[in-house]
């Protein structure tokens, strides 16, 4: 054991006794890609590609999500629980989400027919 590891290893939380230092290189990587990714995310959203513009956005945000989560909160480096936990959350809250988009959609007839009379009326 390095100096290094017995003096991280010291202020670690009990059960905590692994230490991961993550490379300048893997952050600078991982800043690089980011920001590669946020320019692909523009030069997609000035494309028109019809209903698949959102999908294409989520599936950019959700790469940058992912390498957020792995190198920036560690869960590359933890044990599988946390990466459980982090995919049941994410799980949740697409399913509200989803929810949410389908009771919007689920009424969106009702509302275009209840506009349509009103604008007939005036």
């Amino acid at each position: 054991m390095t100096a290094r590891e017995s003096s991280t290893s010291a202020s670690a939380p009990a059960g905590h006794g692994r230490v991961h230092v993550v490379t300048p290189a893997a952050l600078l990587g991982t800043v690089a890609a980011l920001f590669a990714l946020t320019v692909v995310t523009v030069v997609v959203s000035r494309v028109d590609l019809g209903a698949m513009n959102v999908v294409a956005a989520l599936g950019i945000a959700t790469v940058k999500a992912i390498a957020v989560a792995a190198i920036f909160m560690h869960l590359r480096y933890e044990g599988r629980f946390h990466v459980v936990v982090l995919v049941g959350c994410a799980v949740f809250a697409a399913l509200l989400v989803g929810f949410v988009v389908f009771d919007t959609t689920r009424y969106q007839p009702d509302l275009r027919a209840r506009e349509a009379a009103e604008t007939r009326h005036r």
